[in-house]
């Protein structure tokens, strides 16, 4: 009999403690959908309620964005806004399980919430956002939120990216991988890591995009000494060029004859990965013209923990961040030359004359320059501020009139004409022949009418 040969990356299979996870109610409520998002309010709704929320937690449970912009803009309390609820959820928490990603977005700038706070199953805001797959919130945490720690753990040892990698989230996981986050990390009930969990859960895709991040840990497209070339491509046209003898001639035009082509999976380092690269570089037109890197000198990587906007400004200028390079590693401040990014964006914003003005507010704004303009509500047509005058001035050529069609010759197919079409067609012209009559004998009965008049005014 046959026996299946071991692979050390696919695991040893099911253990002998299997069925007892399985039967544990502990361990049952990881891999159910109960544990990614638990539905703690009330089934029925009251659909009636359309006043204006009065208290921070009730603007995020309504996703009511003006009534929060109004409680932040006259002032909250450390206690109204940690305000929890039964199960140990403050508002923010509420925002991100339910996905209101503009509350989110403004209760970064409240500096009593407390980002790492655990509700009584032991979830951060961090961990609901990772395991319920709302990618958007979670960059938007650990990039605009201080302090954001993806170590934290629950009960039961879980890390926001092991529960990522439970539910096959993986956008989050590549996030979080890339933010910095341990992939060792193992719980402290089966002490399993990542990889463990994720072939447990048949996640395949998920193990297939972490050994690729893996096999290329450094995005160097984002940094500045990114050359947009591929490096195999002069090997290539070499050997494409390069001159043949008549058996190898032969060879290659029974290999391509004879050979059948299947799609395949793109290659490592080929020609698709190339050109993701060079169009998500940081001297791309398409990034370069859409946003400001902070750290172009230090690109995200594998276990490099990356701050966060406010912490940046907390240690350094926002003329400093403009002029100058970050390291993410110590936090220190490099003097640099004006790269083509900063050219292009001054081209860009000379066009009008208050360019300079608007730069020097963005300037000091704060952390809202730098802020996601779709999350910002800007202006994203004209980023820069000046909006182009435009005139309209009418064409001195006539207006160019259609060409009649022309009749197809009698040798060539026509295409059937319906019954239905066809009658009516004839009834739009028995119409339009009636309406022509009709205004002929207006014409006609006018006419009379005016003659009789002359001919008794001449009498």
């Amino acid at each position: 009999m046959a026996t299946a040969k071991y692979d050390p990356h696919l695991g040893a299979g099911p253990s002998e403690d299997s069925e007892i996870l399985l039967d544990d109610s502990d361990s049952g409520s990881v891999l159910s959908d109960d544990s990614v998002l638990p539905d703690y309010e009330e089934d029925e709704e009251d659909e009636e309620d359309t006043e204006p929320a009065k208290t921070l937690y009730e603007a995020c449970a309504k996703n009511d964005p003006t009534s929060m912009r109004r409680i932040l803009e006259r002032g909250v309390t450390k206690e109204e806004a940690m305000e929890l609820d039964i199960n140990g959820r403050n508002g923010l928490m509420l925002a991100v399980a339910k996905g209101f990603i503009d509350i989110v977005t403004m209760l970064h700038m409240c500096p009593y919430i407390d980002i790492n706070h655990q509700d009584n199953d032991g979830n951060t805001a961090l961990m609901i956002a990772a395991q319920a797959g709302f990618v958007n919130i979670l960059n938007y945490i650990i990039n605009f939120y201080s302090d954001v720690d993806t170590e934290v753990r629950d009960p039961r040892g879980f890390t926001a990216l092991i529960k990522a990698g439970l539910q096959g989230r993986e956008e989050c996981v590549s996030a979080l991988i890339m933010h910095g986050a341990d992939m060792n990390a193992m719980d402290l009930v089966q002490g399993r890591s990542l990889k463990d969990w994720v072939l447990r859960t048949g996640g395949f895709e998920t193990l297939q995009r972490i050994r690729r991040l893996q096999a290329h840990p450094v995005a160097e497209q984002f940094c500045e000494s990114y050359v947009p070339e591929w490096p195999e491509l002069q090997q290539l046209v070499a050997k494409a060029t390069a001159a043949k003898t008549a058996g190898q001639k032969l060879r290659q035009r029974l290999k391509d004859s004879l050979s059948f082509s299947f799609p395949q999976d793109p290659q490592d380092n080929g020609v698709m990965d190339h050109m993701v690269r060079m169009t998500t570089g940081i001297h791309s037109p398409l990034i370069a013209t859409g946003c400001r890197p902070l750290c172009p000198s230090s690109p995200p990587e594998i276990g490099k923990r990356r701050f966060a906007v406010p912490e940046l400004l907390a240690k350094h200028s926002s003329k400093e961040l403009e002029e100058s390079t970050v390291s993410h590693n110590k936090g220190s401040v490099t003097s640099a030359s004006p790269t083509a990014l900063s050219a292009a964006s001054v081209s860009l914003t000379s066009c009008c004359q208050d360019a300079a003005e608007h730069r020097e507010s963005l300037v000091q704004g704060g952390m809202r320059s730098f802020i996601p303009r779709s999350m910002a509500h800007r202006n994203s047509i004209f980023p820069s501020g000046c909006i182009p005058k435009i005139e309209v001035t009418k064409s001195g050529e006539p207006t160019p009139k259609k060409e009649k069609k022309k009749k197809r010759q009698r040798g060539y197919l026509e295409p059937p004409v319906w019954k239905y079409k066809e009658a009516r067609e004839d009834r739009k012209k028995e119409k339009k022949k009636q309406e022509r009559e009709k205004e002929k004998e207006k014409e006609k009965k006018n006419a009379r009418v005016s003659n009789s008049r002359q001919a008794k005014d001449e009498a």
